[in-house]
């Protein structure tokens, strides 16, 4: 199944993206299956079709809000005049907020949200907002945007759930023991200091399956190997203790599961393109710059 990126230039500075869906290109329609390794939030003002996430089947009844979470498969079927919103943006955008990836996650498993025409005049307004920010480009923009993100997300969880209007979802869509394998593997890397000296087979260890059986089930559900995500756990620690405390490079290495700080360096600037002394101060002193972000 194909796996979309996020492409921004410099992504260690801002790992996001808003516009419509012409804007922000064809593929924020696309109509075969595929998975992101970002999050997206669709805001659907006019159109008609069928969103199908995780095989569960959406019709299209604007305005409504979508939530897709990297790894989810998506598509849009027989759409017309699809017309709204989009935003777009990773892991690391939601250093400031780390509260909101669950809100992201709690979201994401009833991705559908119609809005009434208060809900909507609210989304419509922050959304425009958004837009006004990033088009600017201004000092500060990463907080603002940031700030901005965490607000439409908590007022989406207030929300009443849906569920599919067919009722039961597709009957491959029914959640089975690997997916459950998965997600477990997931929110294990997500506790704090989960990440340090972690190994594949301890945590196959962990959660009761063999290596090659966690591999598969990670695989099957998020596009990525379990060693993969491992590594971007690392990174994102790294990144939230370089940008946010005062503590040494060896520090971080050593908190992150690394004894040899030299290694640590060479790890890091290999995944994100910088040293952890480069992203610290990139992170610390220079303004939110403007960048042209696509999706591929």
């Amino acid at each position: 199944m194909p796996l979309h990126r996020l492409d921004v230039p410099a992504p260690r500075r801002l790992p996001f993206a808003i516009g419509t869906f012409d804007t922000i290109g064809p593929l924020s329609r696309a109509a075969y299956p595929h998975r992101h390794t970002f999050y997206e939030i669709a805001y659907v003002t006019r159109g008609s079709g069928t969103h199908v996430i995780d095989l569960r089947r959406w019709p299209l009844r604007p305005p409504h809000l979508c939530f897709i979470a990297p790894g989810q498969s998506h598509h849009w079927q027989q759409r017309r005049q699809v017309h709204g919103c989009v935003v777009l943006f990773d892991e690391a955008f939601l250093l400031a907020h780390p509260e909101d990836r669950e809100l992201l996650r709690r979201l994401s498993t009833h991705p559908s949200l119609p809005l009434s025409g208060p809900a909507a005049t609210r989304v419509d307004g922050l959304l425009s907002a958004m837009r006004t920010e990033y088009g600017e480009a201004q000092r500060g923009m990463r907080s603002v945007l940031q700030a901005y993100v965490h607000i439409l997300l908590v007022h989406a969880d207030r929300l009443p759930a849906q569920e599919p209007p067919d009722g039961m979802p597709h009957p491959e869509a029914a959640c089975s023991r690997p997916a459950a394998v998965a997600g477990q593997f997931v929110r294990l890397l997500e506790r704090p200091g989960a990440a340090a000296a972690r190994t594949v087979s301890a945590c196959a260890g962990e959660l009761g399956v063999s290596t090659g059986y966690l591999t598969a089930a990670v695989r099957a559900a998020t596009g990525r190997t379990p060693g993969q995500l491992i590594r971007h756990a690392q990174v994102l620690e790294a990144k939230r203790l370089l940008g946010g405390t005062g503590m040494t490079v060896r520090q971080v290495a050593r908190e992150v599961g690394f004894a040899d700080p030299a290694y640590f360096c060479r790890f890091f600037r290999r995944e994100t393109g910088a040293s952890p002394g480069e992203f610290r101060r990139e992170a610390h002193e220079l303004p939110d710059g403007d960048e042209s972000t696509t999706v591929r």
